[in-house]
């Protein structure tokens, strides 16, 4: 019963809406069947399947609300639920930004859903394992990985007669792998929605070539160096500049985007006339919910019925657009969008290698972890290389080094480009491998 269709799932939302006695009503209703496979110092740790469906009433009168949930789908419990939400709403005090609910809105029919991937078996996921395990087990390496496979859907109705459904799957899947003696460490990362466009062989290969390249690594003094900066290294640094791009910070200066005295750089060149990024839910490869589902991976102001469409954040370096709740965009007298669930980066056609060859002196980052802000307002950020650093000298890979930890701003970064490579999927986005200049390592960490 986890993944309903969408006669089943319209046929409970109308029942709930139907129970209803409150000024506006909003009943989210969600289910998915989830399973996963867990493998560390190469065995199998633990592996399972879980399913799961739930249900979410919101309850308005006038501008107070109260939400109640429930995962039983009898008459009575869902009855029960609605009442619940509306004791709620009575009790809880005035929302002085409440928007009113959403009519009927149209959604793209975005292609978030696989078969293949909704097919997974325990038997797929022990095979998938075994092609990573083995080629570490053969070459004295120790692995620890991690897969889970979603198929879930999400449907969404109000007392105006908005009624929204989708299905989606995803499959993730992350290998880490250690040298024999501790030295070397490489990782690999994929996320997708079609597993047929997953080879766990390939991921770990990948992985296992960075902790053999990786041991005896050397010590460099911190400074500003060019760096090659893998996707899976810079996608955090990246989401976190996307979330920051929200107007109502903007606009109460709290924010990147605002301007000292009031105002905000929409509209400004903040970036390398190279960068463009926007957001498509009908791009092939990173397909997104088309109604915001909780609001995205950006979260703020998402999840509200509002239709997600194309949009241009960044062009050519100029701020396009930010993104609104309805409140604020009421506010504003603006149609305000609201945070996609993904982005997409544009890069060129080299390839990392094509970077790495073009570089006289650099070093080759592979991945950045335990990322943390140090100032909001310049996207100042702090964090430690990790998993597989590397000196390069005249175009090619010449040692690998010790870790470091940097001290960067995206914006920063952004305005100092050397080359983009050609976008691929990571952390869920679609970003290029980026050749960067000046790039603030401060100190050096003993961890491998």
């Amino acid at each position: 019963m986890a993944i309903l269709t969408e006669q089943e799932a319209k046929k409970i939302i109308d029942k709930v809406l139907g129970y209803a006695k409150s000024d506006e009503t909003f009943v989210s209703l969600s289910g998915d069947r989830t399973g996963n496979i867990r493998y560390a110092r190469n065995s199998v740790s633990t592996s399972g399947e879980t399913s799961n469906l739930s249900l979410g009433v919101t309850a308005v009168f006038g501008k107070k609300s109260g939400t109640a949930t429930i995962n039983e789908f009898d008459d009575a419990s869902l009855e029960k639920t609605v009442r619940r939400a509306e004791e709620i709403a009575r009790l809880a005090p005035e929302n002085p930004e409440y928007v009113p609910m959403l009519g009927p809105q149209t959604y793209l029919k975005t292609g978030t859903f696989s078969e293949s991937t909704d097919k997974i078996t325990p038997e797929f996921r022990a095979k998938a394992t075994f092609d990573s395990l083995d080629p570490c087990r053969q070459k004295n390496l120790t692995a620890a990985g991690y897969m889970e496979d979603t198929t879930g859907f999400s449907a969404i109705g109000n007392s105006k007669g908005l009624f929204g459904y989708n299905r989606s799957t995803g499959v993730d899947f992350s290998i880490t792998v250690r040298t024999a003696d501790g030295t070397g460490s490489g990782y690999a990362a994929r996320d997708v929605n079609d597993v047929s466009k997953l080879s766990t062989k390939a991921a770990t290969e990948v992985a296992m070539q960075k902790a053999l390249a990786s041991s005896t690594a050397r010590a460099l003094e911190p400074g500003k160096y060019t760096v090659i900066l893998e996707p899976t290294a810079s996608v955090e640094l990246l989401r976190n500049m996307m979330g920051s791009m929200d107007a109502r910070n903007a606009d109460e200066g709290r924010s990147f985007l605002s301007k000292k005295g009031g105002g905000t750089r929409l509209g400004e060149k903040l970036f390398d006339e190279r960068v463009t990024i926007y957001s498509d839910p009908m791009n092939p490869e990173l397909p997104l919910d088309p109604f915001g589902g909780g609001g995205g991976r950006f979260g703020g102001g998402g999840g509200d019925g509002r239709p997600q469409e194309k949009v241009t954040w960044i062009e050519k370096g100029v701020v396009k657009n930010m993104y609104y709740s309805r409140f604020w965009a009421e506010k504003k007298g603006v149609k305000g969008v609201p945070p996609p669930g993904g982005v997409i980066m544009e890069g060129g056609t080299q390839s990392l290698a094509d970077l790495i060859k073009s570089t006289d002196k650099g070093i080759l980052v592979t991945r950045l972890w335990y990322i943390r802000a140090v100032d909001p307002q310049t996207l100042l950020y702090t964090g430690l290389t990790r998993d597989g650093t590397f000196y390069i000298e005249n175009g090619q890979i010449k040692f690998p080094v010790k870790n470091f930890r940097f001290n960067e701003s995206p914006v920063i970064m952004l305005n100092n480009l050397e080359a983009l490579g050609k976008p691929v999927r990571a952390g869920g986005q679609l970003i290029p491998p980026m050749k960067i200049r000046d790039f603030t390592f401060t100190s050096l960490s003993d961890a491998v």
